[in-house]
């Protein structure tokens, strides 16, 4: 079963679970299901709310990375460009 929930959260694109999970949520606040679906959708909901937050912490990563590249960059250019100033 944790093969399976690996396996989706892998091929899940963010979108696809944010969508999914906005469903889970709606038919959850609707009722009218049993004590077993609901616990199904729950749970659903916890897959799909992890594999959302993995997202956007593997976004958040790229983009800390590319502007702490970009950082380094203007640096290298600023130290190098007002050296030649002094």
């Amino acid at each position: 079963m944790a093969a399976e929930a690996d396996t989706e959260e892998n091929t899940l694109g963010y979108e696809q679970a944010r969508d999914e999970l906005i469903e889970v949520v709606r038919r959850l606040e609707a009722g009218g299901t049993t004590l077993e679906e609901s616990l199904a959708l729950w749970e659903r909901g916890e897959e799909l709310a992890k594999v959302c937050r993995r997202r956007l912490e593997g976004a958040r990563a790229r983009l800390d990375a590319s502007l702490a590249a970009e950082r380094a960059e203007e640096g290298d250019g600023n130290g190098n460009g007002s050296a030649g100033n002094e």
